[in-house]
């Protein structure tokens, strides 16, 4: 009787969420998509503790609601999909933690590639990926080979990645050519510099969503989000739904860009 009664009150939930999400959709203003979504996903440790469970458990967690996230954004055909999955600050953590997510990284890939592959996403990392050991960095050459193809989604994930240690990267990298001749001092504007982003090759990051309710960068694509819009929530992010992915993308679908200028409202 128990079983019928929760099989019930499941079905229940599903189908509250499938009317729910269904009416998120008929509010999306498809001419106003974002082009590139960028996401912090925090939350795994608050998630974890507020249910009495190891900080482990709430990682494993965060990556069954990254497939959610990944899998919503190809139903919703969004051009690019960025997440925050390890910062150059997270090596400050407890070994043992850092071990566990880096494992978890490895895992995510070996079983989630195949499927990836045949959704048509093509994967990148950015970051200082050379932080890593060689099997993880071949892990994630063999990633790049596979779907560099790949005409969906472009699924990027920042790990050992920092938005200042871009930018300063970026800055060396030009200084490079500078001395070298091939550029002169005054050559150097948005558009070469951006060129040398990890990111080069993406649009500019159109929503910002951060869970957790915390609301800050972080230090995460702090150039290409000059111009974002932001979007916050108090939920977990192994909470994280499509429904709130759905939940943004209306949210900013309604929002008057104005990128330095007058309103388009007005």
């Amino acid at each position: 009787m128990l079983k019928k009664l929760f099989g019930r009150k499941n079905q229940s939930n599903k189908d509250n969420e499938s009317e729910n999400f269904s009416d998120l959709l008929k509010n999306i203003d498809s001419e106003n998509m974002p082009r590139h979504v960028a996401i912090i996903m925090d939350g795994n440790g608050r998630w974890a503790n507020g249910r009495g469970l190891i900080r482990s458990a709430g990682h494993t967690a965060g990556v069954k609601a990254l497939k959610r996230a990944l899998n919503a954004a190809i139903d919703f055909k969004l051009e690019a999909l960025t997440v925050y999955a390890f910062s150059t600050e997270n090596w400050k953590r407890p070994t043992a933690e850092v071990d566990f997510l880096l494992k978890l990284f490895s895992d995510y890939l070996e079983k989630e590639l195949n499927e990836m592959d045949q959704k048509n996403v093509h994967i990148d990392f950015i970051g200082r990926v050379d932080g890593f050991s060689p099997g993880l960095q071949a892990q994630m050459d063999d990633a790049r080979k596979r779907t560099e193809n790949n005409t969906g989604v472009r699924f990027t994930v920042a790990v050992n990645y920092g938005g200042q240690d871009e930018v300063v990267r970026v800055a060396q990298a030009l200084a490079r050519e500078v001395k070298m001749g091939s550029c002169q001092p005054e050559d150097i504007d948005a558009k070469l510099f951006e060129s040398h982003l990890d990111t080069k090759g993406l649009p500019a990051v159109d929503l910002l969503i951060r869970t957790s309710g915390d609301m800050r960068l972080s230090n995460f694509l702090i150039w290409q989000s000059a111009y974002a819009e932001f979007w916050f929530t108090d939920t977990n992010w192994p909470d994280f739904t499509k429904e709130d992915l759905a939940e943004a993308i209306v949210d900013f679908s309604k929002r008057d860009r104005r990128f330095g200028g007058l309103s388009n409202q007005k």
